[in-house]
């Protein structure tokens, strides 16, 4: 407590005077989770939480004693309270609501059910989030595939298409979206100028996934001889008030953008807003009382854990503490050490370039978090939600799309792709390992993002 006027004081952290080599903990972050479950799956498996915590300290130790304990510790409550807790408490209210949601029965995994599966995923992911549309629909679309050899292929393209490209037309849909809206972006901007992108992208899936599904599914030895969940002619929902609660959580976060409030508790340095206070209280209420009056048995046949989550929280505390420097120096612009990301977006003639925002956006949601890449970028076209809505429209919605569309191309692009992926693995699918996973992605999201470059924004 007696740090706390120290850390409010704290001047803002300048990235202009940084040195690259304070990105080197958020890089081995990275790479531990690319390389690790690799090469030593059962030590990761016990001890990736420890891991994490190695590489925060190894930023933070160090940071507190170059910078003073004032300036590092106030960039560690700014993480904390702006962005990790908001960001995890929405998460695990949508993961603790979708989870109590149980879809009774089973149906036989076609390549035809699949690929609708995958559409109404699609629709849903913006109206109820990436997390929540994944969260409901991962376990049944496992559950009807699971009498087949072949299923990873299903999970990728669900990651593609659910966990990412379909939250693009809201602000709901995706983290990116809704700082935008937080921002001054009208609501429904996204879905008037994204919808023609997003529907090429998702189409142009889905017709992939149905021709890589058709040449599995009609493989002679594709069946198992036994299906563990046999197919049944009805299909129902178990845990109906979650859905009620579902729309709970919708509302809150459309109260947080929409009320605007003079009342601002400043808590070390970083200012906290009752509007955002309130929806994360509510947050947190929802998941109690999903918790409370979901029935036993809908956690049960849903296999319901909290492995997954668990897995995100540890490792996105280390992301969101490592990144901050890394933030910072793109924060300088064309002053700090990354310098030369903010004049690739440049034109010669000092213009934005659109389609060098959609990629370095892109790249860097890839494996950065895609939303604090999204406000950075935001930033770097002027800020003004205004101007950024009309005269530099086109670059919005370039920053927009890499952001949201960009960010299935690696796992730690957004954090829905881990969920999947720790759900799929929990029932027995030995997914791809992190560059297992990106030959996926290369091979199938980058010429179609380049198709989208050639299309829109050249």
């Amino acid at each position: 407590m007696g740090l706390l006027p120290g850390l409010a004081q704290a001047a803002e952290l300048d990235g202009s005077q940084l040195a690259v080599w304070w990105g080197v903990p958020f890089a081995g972050v990275l790479l531990s989770i690319a390389l690790v479950p690799l090469l030593a799956p059962i030590f990761w498996h016990h001890h990736f939480g420890k891991v994490s915590a190695a590489w925060a300290l190894a930023f933070l130790v160090p940071f507190a004693v170059v910078l003073g304990p004032a300036v590092a510790g106030a960039s560690v409550v700014h993480a904390l309270l702006a962005e990790y807790i908001p960001f995890i408490v929405l998460l695990t209210a949508l993961f603790t609501v979708a989870g109590g949601i149980f879809v009774r029965g089973n149906l036989r995994g076609s390549p035809g059910l699949n690929t609708g599966l995958l559409a109404i995923g699609a629709v849903l992911a913006s109206f109820m989030g990436t997390t929540g549309a994944s969260m409901l629909l991962i376990r049944p679309l496992i559950r009807a595939n699971d009498n087949r050899k072949h299923q990873v292929h299903v999970v990728v393209f669900f990651i593609f298409i659910v966990s990412n490209a379909g939250g693009a037309l809201t602000p709901l849909g995706d983290p990116p979206l809704f700082l935008g809206f937080l921002k001054g972006v009208d609501f429904f901007w996204t879905v008037t100028h994204l919808w023609s992108h997003a529907l090429f992208l998702i189409g142009a899936l889905l017709v992939l996934f149905y021709a890589i599904d058709c040449w599995y599914y009609h493989r002679r030895e594709e069946r198992l001889p036994l299906d563990p969940t046999p197919d049944t002619p009805r299909v129902g929902f178990d845990g109906g008030v979650n859905f009620v609660l579902l729309g709970v959580v919708v509302a809150l976060v459309l109260m947080s953008g929409l009320w605007n409030s003079s009342v601002v508790f400043n808590i070390a340095g970083t200012e906290v807003g009752l509007p955002g206070l309130l929806r994360d209280l509510g947050l947190v209420a929802v998941t109690l009382v999903s918790l409370k009056l979901t029935p036993a048995g809908v956690h049960e046949n849903n296999q319901f854990s909290w492995g997954p989550m668990l897995e995100v929280a540890k490792l996105f505390a280390a992301i969101f503490l490592t990144i901050v420097p890394v933030i910072a120096m793109l924060k300088a612009g064309v002053d700090g050490p990354f310098g030369a990301v903010v004049r690739a977006v440049t034109n010669a003639d000092g213009s934005p370039n659109p389609a060098m925002y959609f990629w370095a956006t892109g790249a860097l949601s890839s494996f950065l978090d895609n939303a604090p890449t999204y406000l950075v970028f935001f930033n770097t076209a002027g800020g003004d939600p205004q101007a950024l809505m009309t005269a530099l429209a086109p670059i919005l919605v370039a920053i927009s799309a890499g952001a949201v569309f960009m960010g299935a191309n690696t796992y730690i692009g957004n954090a829905p792709n881990l969920m999947v992926k720790a759900i799929a693995e929990d029932r027995g699918i030995r997914m791809p390992s992190f560059f297992g996973y990106m030959l996926w992605s290369v091979g199938i999201l980058l010429p179609l993002f380049a198709l989208m470059t050639w299309i829109w924004f050249v």
